[in-house]
This record gives structure tokens, C-alpha cells and sequence, in this order.
């Protein structure tokens, strides 16, 4: 089953030219590998001044993590909404993701939680070269416990 930019912009958060990955690759319980070449598009919502700064691959990595909170959670009735809280050990290795040529490489692997957190480790890569990197934790269900 090919799990495209369609079938992940039904079960994240962002959809329209936010969905920002274009097909998951590979994925299991803890992990999951996604690629996208939305950093090459003119209209990337995340540019500022026609520059798609490195930074911006967090957001890359965030939605790999809330499409393997999908597919995990695919016997719940409906989605979980996780909202990203804390960012730890960013490394950022190139200034910018637009100057890329072809496609990101985003991986994401759950690494601790429980029923209301988890933590994942990401990297995002380009034709082998480590972009970015660090550790991402998510509260699950964030706006339902705030009301």
C-alpha cells in the first residue's frame, strides 16, 4: 500500500501546501522514514524571502512524527493532535534546504513516552548528507487537556 502525500495530508494536522512530505518510505512501530521535495518549490509556505532556512526541517520532521502517530495509532477512532513541545540537541548542519537538489530524507524514531507524551530522535538527510538533526517532545492531545 503507498502511503503518498494524499493519504498523509488525511491524518495530519496540515494539509494543502502545508502537507509538506510527498510519501512515507518505510515505517514499524518505532520508527518511520519519509521524503519530500516540497523545499524546492517556489511557493513552500515556509520560506521567508524566497530562502527556505535549515530550521525549517523541524517542521519537516514534526509531520514524519504525527504521520507515525497515524499509523501507530490506526486502530483509534480518531487521531490523536500532538502539539510539539520542546526541542533538544538541534544540530543544524547547512544553512539553507531550498539550495538542495533533490529530494529530504526524514526520519523519526520514537524513542520514549507514554499515554500522553512521547519523545522521537530525527535527522534529515539529502543524498546521504546530514541536514539537521536533535530530539522533539510531543504532548498528545495538548488543546483537549488545556479546555
Amino acid at each position: 500500500m503507498m502511503l503518498d502525500r494524499d493519504w498523509i495530508a488525511a491524518r495530519i494536522p496540515h494539509d494543502g501546501g502545508m502537507c509538506l512530505l510527498d510519501a512515507v518510505l518505510a515505517w514499524d512501530a518505532h520508527r518511520i522514514r519519509c521524503t519530500a521535495t516540497s523545499h524546492l518549490r517556489p511557493d513552500n509556505p515556509l520560506r521567508s524571502k524566497g530562502r527556505l532556512a535549515s530550521v525549517c526541517g523541524i517542521e519537516y520532521a514534526a509531520q514524519a512524527m504525527a504521520t507515525h502517530g497515524a499509523l501507530v495509532g490506526a486502530n483509534e477512532a480518531k487521531p490523536r493532535v500532538g502539539m510539539l513541545t520542546s526541542l533538544r540537541g538541534v544540530a543544524l548542519h547547512v544553512e539553507r534546504l531550498d539550495t538542495l537538489d533533490g529530494p529530504l530524507d526524514i526520519e523519526a524514531e520514537r524513542i520514549g513516552g507514554d499515554a500522553s507524551t512521547v519523545l522521537y530522535r530525527f535527522a534529515v538527510h539529502c543524498a546521504g548528507q546530514l541536514l539537521l538533526s536533535g530530539r522533539a517532545a510531543v504532548i498528545l492531545d495538548a488543546a483537549r487537556k488545556a479546555g
